[in-house]
């Protein structure tokens, strides 16, 4: 358990028999901390919302009140960033930050962060551009491809310009998987190694007396470095969602007011 990297681990807690798919061959249908977590989150969120939906009263209470913030936070956002349209994307960006939050969240509050996988860091950003580029061409039919054709650059700069906005257009799944999923990766893992260093070193120090116990003001120093980290690491809990739901935001900016912006 001292490996930091160890807590990343996907184990199985049900296991199935493999189902055979013509096309994708043997799936594994196991039951994993990773499924489990998941399953907690969105089972959450939802009676959280339930419950801030259901009797909504006219002087609020705390949990009214926390659902209110969170629905107003991601409508202004929506709304700032897209225009008076927002609103029509409000459920997705909305759904994407409470997931995000939520599984950030519970990482550090029990012992597995689903958004430390790329796999499921990788899905949300799928999910996105698949978003971003089916409004895109619903909007816009074939004028898409104006996003990579910026009238304002000089017209012989356009194809140069126009290149590196379609490179850039490709990495944006890549960048959203990965800030998220390094993010919280790198820092379930300091906390775990500044942890591993007061256990270590308390024990040395209880273990041998005398001169070990000069080992207690650098597990003391490891200790309070873990309450820091672990404030900072709530902290970026939320950030990140809300930065991946601002990015979303703006990539849909992108092709809603596509001719405005062009």
């Amino acid at each position: 358990m001292a490996d930091p990297i160890h807590q990343f681990q996907i184990q199985k807690i049900v296991d199935f028999p493999d189902v055979v798919l013509p096309v994708l061959g043997p799936v594994d249908l196991a039951i994993t901390n990773s499924h489990l977590a998941m399953t907690i989150v969105f089972a959450v969120v939802v009676l959280f919302l339930t419950a801030v939906t259901s009797s909504p009263k006219v002087v609020p209470g705390r949990l009214q009140t926390a659902g209110e913030q969170m629905f107003g936070m991601i409508d202004n956002l929506t709304g700032s960033i897209i225009g008076h349209e927002g609103r029509r994307y409000f459920p997705f960006v909305f759904t994407l930050f409470a997931l995000i939050l939520g599984m950030n969240i519970l990482g550090l509050l029990l012992t597995f962060t689903a958004t430390s996988q790329l796999a499921i860091t990788a899905t949300f950003a799928a999910l996105t551009i698949v978003l971003v580029i089916g409004v895109g061409f619903a909007r816009n039919g074939l004028g898409f491809f104006k996003l990579f054709w910026p009238t304002s650059a000089p017209l012989v700069l356009r194809p140069i310009v126009g290149a590196i906005e379609f490179l850039s257009f490709l990495l944006r799944p890549v960048t959203l998987a990965l800030r998220l999923f390094g993010n919280m990766l790198g820092g379930h893992v300091a906390l775990k190694i500044f942890a591993g260093f007061v256990v270590s070193l308390g024990a040395y120090a209880f273990a041998n007396g005398g001169i070990g116990l000069a080992t207690l003001p650098v597990a003391g120093l490891s200790l309070a470095m873990v309450v820091a980290l672990t404030a900072l690491e709530f902290l970026v809990a939320f950030l990140q969602a809300f930065v991946f739901a601002v990015l979303t935001c703006i990539y849909l900016n992108d092709v809603v007011n596509l001719d405005h912006a062009h």
